[in-house]
C-alpha cells in the first residue's frame, strides 16, 4: 500500500507534487450511503461503534479521492467524560441537559478520562490507522466554542449568556477555560497516541468576539493547548471558524503549523495577517458548490493560484459541507484541484507548496 503523505508535507511547508485536498464535514449527509446509515443510527450511536465509525470516516476517501480522512465524531463527545449530559438534536445541534451557568456548576465538572469513557473513539482511530493509505486528521472543539454550547444550552447566534459570564464573572470564565483546555490537551494527546496523524482544533464560533476580547479571554488557553502538545510530532491546525479574519493577527505566537481560513479572507491576506508563519488551509465558500461546475472550478482556480504563491497550502472549504452538496461535484472538484495544481507546480516551480 502506497501511503499518500501530501497533507503532512503541505502542512509542514514541504514540497508537494500537487495540492492536498480534504473537506470539513466530508463524511455527511450529501452522501446517499451515509443518509442510509443515519436512518438506522444517530450520530452519537455511530460514534459508539468503532467499526461503523471507521467505515463512515473512510467513505469520502474512497468516493472523493481526498488526501486525508477526518475522524467521524463530534466536538461534543469529550464533554460527556466531564459529566455533562447532552444530545445532538436534529435540525438544532447540541442540546445540554443542565447548562453551565455558575462557578459551582463549573467546579462540579470532573477531569476527562479518555480511556475509560471514550475508548470507542480511540478504538476507531486505531482501526483507521491500520486501514487508511492517507493521513487521519483527528479533532477537538476549542474551549470557547464548547463553552458556548455548555453555557447557552444549545446553539446560539448572540452568545449572550456566554459573553455575560465572560464579562461579568471572569473567575468562573477562566475556571471553565482551564478545565476545557485540560480536556482538549488530554483528548488530543490520546488521539495521537492511538494513531492520529494530524489534528485540528475547531473554534467555529470564536469569530463572535472582538480581537481584544479574544486576546484577553480565549487566546491564553489556545496558546497553552498548542504549547502543551508541541512535543507531538504531528501537524497541528487551528481553525478559528467563521468571521474570524480580524483575529488572525493575534495568532502569531501559537505553536500551530497551519491556520484554517473561512472564505472572507484570501489565502495571501491570511498569510500577511499571520506574518507568514503558518501553512494555510481553505477556503472555498461551501455554497459555491451550488453553482455550475465551471463557476466552481473558476473559484477554485483563484484559490489555488493564491495558495501556490508561497509554501504550505491545503485546499479545503471555508466551513463544513452542507447536506445539499453534490457528491459528483465534490468528486470533480477534487480531481480538478489535483490536476490543475499539479500542472501549475510543474510549470511554475518557484510557487511550489
Amino acid at each position: 500500500m502506497v501511503y499518500n503523505d501530501r497533507l503532512i508535507r503541505a502542512l509542514r511547508k514541504q514540497e508537494v507534487d500537487r495540492l492536498p485536498v480534504w473537506y470539513m464535514r466530508q463524511a455527511g449527509r450529501y452522501d446517499p450511503d451515509y443518509r442510509k446509515i443515519k436512518e438506522k443510527y444517530s450520530l452519537l450511536e455511530i460514534c459508539r461503534q468503532p467499526e461503523l465509525a471507521a467505515e463512515v470516516t473512510m467513505m469520502p476517501v474512497r468516493k472523493l479521492g481526498v488526501d486525508a480522512a477526518i475522524l467521524y465524531s463530534d466536538i461534543m463527545n469529550p464533554v460527556a467524560s466531564l459529566g455533562v449530559k447532552f444530545d445532538i438534536v436534529k435540525n438544532i445541534g447540541p442540546v445540554i441537559e443542565q447548562p453551565i451557568r455558575t462557578l459551582a456548576d463549573i467546579e462540579r465538572l470532573r477531569p476527562i478520562d479518555v480511556h475509560k469513557d471514550l475508548s470507542h473513539i480511540l478504538e476507531t482511530i486505531a482501526i483507521l490507522d491500520k486501514e487508511l493509505d492517507v493521513p487521519l486528521i483527528t479533532f477537538a472543539g476549542a474551549p470557547f466554542t464548547i463553552a458556548s454550547y455548555l453555557i447557552e444550552g444549545r446553539p446560539s447566534k448572540s452568545y449572550s449568556r456566554t459573553k455575560a459570564m465572560m464579562y461579568g464573572d471572569p473567575e468562573a470564565w477562566f475556571k471553565l477555560m482551564d478545565k476545557l483546555g485540560d480536556m482538549v490537551i488530554t483528548y488530543l494527546r490520546a488521539h495521537v497516541e492511538s494513531g492520529g496523524k494530524a489534528f485540528q482544533l475547531f473554534d467555529s464560533w470564536v469569530g463572535a468576539l472582538a480581537p481584544k476580547d479574544f486576546q484577553r479571554y480565549v487566546l491564553p488557553t489556545i496558546t497553552r493547548i498548542f504549547a502543551e502538545l508541541q512535543d507531538l510530532d504531528v501537524p497541528k491546525i487551528y481553525f478559528p471558524g467563521v468571521s474570524s479574519g480580524e483575529l488572525l493577527p493575534t495568532l502569531t505566537d501559537i505553536a500551530a503549523d497551519a491556520i484554517g481560513l473561512d472564505w472572507r479572507v484570501s489565502i495571501s491576506e491570511g498569510r500577511r495577517r499571520t506574518g507568514g508563519k503558518f501553512a494555510m488551509q481553505g477556503n472555498l465558500d461551501p455554497y459555491v458548490l451550488t453553482a455550475p461546475m465551471d463557476v466552481i472550478k473558476a473559484q477554485a482556480k483563484e484559490i489555488i493560484d493564491d495558495g501556490l504563491n508561497a509554501p504550505g497550502f491545503v485546499f479545503n472549504l471555508g466551513h463544513g459541507l452542507f447536506p445539499e452538496a453534490s457528491l459528483d461535484k465534490l468528486r470533480e472538484l477534487t480531481e480538478f484541484v489535483h490536476e490543475y495544481s499539479a500542472e501549475a507546480i510543474v510549470h511554475q516551480p518557484v510557487r511550489r507548496a
